[in-house]
């Protein structure tokens, strides 16, 4: 198994990516979202949906813990997985965890109202949940893809959960979104026949996937921002009350 590129915070490469990277601007959202408040995680972290645990060095923990669900769209080879999930009773007892990760898994659970109370339930009164889930994506992890959630969703959905939104924020605008679906379009049309020759693949990697990085960043510095439409939700909320 190659070993895994870190950046200066110990993140994966691939988690915080250069312009070349088909993914480049919903994974930096995601970074810089993360980062931004990943201090008010303490304590024992449970991370649901932990797959590789990508953002673990990010986290000032005194103990993190990763549970995942196991399901034919996402295989979980070479993941660093401590338990898994069943889909109806986390394997703790009640309050055990003082905080909670839980990073694009929302758009993955159907029974989501059932996962929360299962969160709820094992996370302590007034201990910290930090979510991220995707507005605009495409498909992925087919057929375990049910939902994209707006701010005004979340907050419906957490607060029936016993939680309360304390910061709320978008990775992403319009201009951004454009740029990175455009690149999506062409990574999943060109991406495998760019594989078999060199100069495809050049070619693929400066045109189809750098030069509209760059655009998109420069043309997001210049013109007005709008972020009605965006990339991502990052959800920092707290417990306040024990789900019945």
């Amino acid at each position: 198994m190659a070993t895994r590129q870190l950046d200066n915070n110990g993140v994966p490469r691939e988690f915080r990516p250069s312009l070349t990277h088909p993914f480049y601007f919903i994974r930096q959202g995601l970074y810089k979202g993360i980062l931004s408040k990943s201090g008010a995680l303490k304590g024992r972290l449970l991370d649901f949906g932990c797959g590789s645990k990508p953002y673990r060095s990010l986290f000032d923990v005194e103990e993190y813990i990763g549970v995942d669900y196991y399901n034919e769209g996402h295989p979980h080879d070479n993941e660093q997985i401590d338990f898994f999930y069943d889909g109806k009773k986390l394997p703790f007892c009640d309050q055990n965890f003082d905080s909670v990760l839980c990073s694009e898994v929302f758009e993955h659970v159907f029974n989501l109202d059932e996962a929360l109370a299962e969160i709820n339930r094992v996370l302590k009164t007034d201990g910290r949940i930090l979510i991220t889930c995707p507005f605009v994506w495409n498909e992925h992890e087919v057929p375990h893809d049910y939902a994209r959630y707006t701010r005004f969703a979340l907050e419906d959905i957490l607060k029936r959960a016993g939680f309360e939104i304390m910061e709320f924020s978008k990775s992403g605008n319009f201009i951004l979104v454009i740029h990175q679906e455009w690149v999506l379009y062409f990574k999943l049309l060109l991406q495998k026949k760019s594989r078999k020759f060199f100069l495809f693949r050049w070619l693929y990697k400066v045109f189809f996937v750098f030069l509209p990085n760059l655009t998109g960043s420069v043309l997001n510095a210049l013109l007005p921002e709008n972020d009605s439409l965006y990339l991502n939700n990052i959800v920092l909320a707290r417990k306040v009350r024990q789900k019945q």
